[in-house]
């Protein structure tokens, strides 16, 4: 059973002049952000059925996910594995660590698109990550946000939010309770 997450604030989204946003690293972003998340894991999704639609109605299933570091330690990669519906489903994250802005991209590809959507970009501030792109979801601009939570570094959770109005306000989408699979060595 996932458990409750703790209140933790949204930060103001700000964008630049020509309206891009602006992110900035915290003063504690490195390298060695994701170092806890090695390994395989065990995950429990709750996911909205629709988005941004008034839906109220979750779907919660299982699956895994495994990443390992790449680039000497600049990068991670891992693949999400799930079963919607009867149907094998894969996912598939990069994430790339800027050294010179501090700041992390993460890239997601699965196998009912086949591409990369565009990167989240943010970085962690003590154990919680806030990342944040603008994107198109049925036809509308929006924004969306990943929050990875890893104050308790063996059962992380990671959360998805999209805005449809500049990240005045959020609708959370999807929440991925994460506890690790093997105590292997990292």
């Amino acid at each position: 059973m996932p458990r409750a997450i703790n209140p933790i604030e949204i930060p103001e989204v700000s964008f630049t002049s020509t309206g891009e946003l602006l992110i900035t690293a915290s003063a504690t972003s490195s390298k060695h952000d994701f170092d806890f998340y090695e390994g395989q894991w065990k995950l429990h999704n709750r996911k909205l059925k629709s988005r941004l639609a008034n839906c109220t109605e979750w779907i919660e299933f299982e699956s895994t996910q495994e990443m390992h570091r790449v680039l000497q330690g600049l990068g991670n990669i891992d693949n999400y594995l799930a079963t919607f519906d009867g149907v094998p489903f894969e996912g598939m994250l990069v994430r790339l660590f800027n050294p010179t802005t501090r700041l992390w991209s993460i890239y997601w590809a699965d196998s009912n698109a086949g591409r990369l959507d565009p990167p989240v970009v943010g970085s962690f501030d003590q154990d919680v990550a806030h990342f944040f792109t603008k994107d198109i979801f049925d036809g509308r601009e929006i924004l969306v946000m990943f929050r990875w939570d890893a104050r308790d570094k063996e059962n992380p959770v990671w959360s998805q939010a999209f805005s449809a109005d500049n990240g005045q306000s959020w609708e959370w989408n999807w929440y991925m309770h994460f506890s690790r699979m093997n105590s292997q060595a990292r």
